[in-house]
């Protein structure tokens, strides 16, 4: 049976949470400062083989790969967090990732599954993780076929407004910053 949370595990569970999803999110736009925000300072990050070692150094790599990377969609999913104590917690998330590679061969969509495994840790108030392992679990990948619903849905590409990495995608423009009425800051 598990035992009923707390409203303080509560609250501390949508903070891990933000944290997880804030470093989907900074893995999409290539926004470095929120993958860095996830980890402690000593923190490890081992990733499923491809990286073991400080988190601080992967994220430096992260720093040099990411802007140039193809654009892909990370979703966070099916998270699950246990209290060990009241400032250790050990996390487990799904991260379902689209993304559309380019390789001698040609262009293809990648869609992989993997799973994290964090020992999150509170210090100075702040949860982060200390120690992350990654598993894969699959991949599939398949030819770009991109229609839009054949059309249905996007008629006109040259006008659809595409994701992009930071500072040019829609998330960063000062307009989602400002009250309705308000002058669009430059």
């Amino acid at each position: 049976m598990r035992m009923r949370l707390t409203v303080e595990q509560l609250l501390d569970r949508q903070e891990i949470e933000d944290i997880l999803i804030g470093y989907a999110r900074g893995a999409d736009r290539a926004d470095v400062d929120l993958i860095r925000a996830a980890y402690h300072p000593d923190a490890i990050e081992d990733h499923g083989g491809v990286y073991v070692g400080p988190a601080s150094d992967y994220v430096a790599l992260m720093a040099k790969i990411l802007p140039t990377a193809p654009l892909m969609s990370h979703l966070c999913t099916n998270i699950s967090v246990e209290f060990l104590d009241a400032d250790l917690a050990v996390t487990e998330c799904y991260f379902l990732t689209f993304s559309r590679r380019e390789a001698e061969s040609g262009s293809f969509d990648s869609l992989t599954m993997a799973r994290c495994v964090d020992r999150f840790e509170r210090r100075d108030g702040a949860w982060k993780i200390a120690h992350r392992r990654l598993a894969w679990e699959w991949n599939h990948e398949m030819p770009i076929n991109e229609t839009w619903g054949r059309g249905m849905i996007i008629p006109d590409m040259g006008k659809a407004v595409r994701g992009a990495k930071k500072p040019d995608d829609i998330l960063y423009g000062a307009w989602a910053r400002q009250r309705s009425g308000e002058e669009i800051a430059a």
